[in-house]
């Protein structure tokens, strides 16, 4: 049976793209401001945790 190993990056990126999804069809009516609100919150998450990372690296140095 095939195992699927993810990185910590690539397994946030696919959980923020389908949040991103879910996101923009639930919260938005019109197709145009859903593509707009999804793309939104994907770099938003991807930002955040990019942010975070570098974050408790420079804890980490102390």
């Amino acid at each position: 049976m095939p195992t699927l190993t993810l990185s910590h990056f690539a397994a946030l990126t696919l959980f923020a793209l389908f949040s991103s999804v879910i996101f923009g069809i639930t919260l938005r009516e019109e197709v145009k401001e859903q593509i707009r609100y999804g793309l939104f919150c994907f770099v938003c998450f991807l930002g955040g945790a990019i942010v975070a990372g570098w974050a408790m690296f420079l804890v980490n140095r102390r």
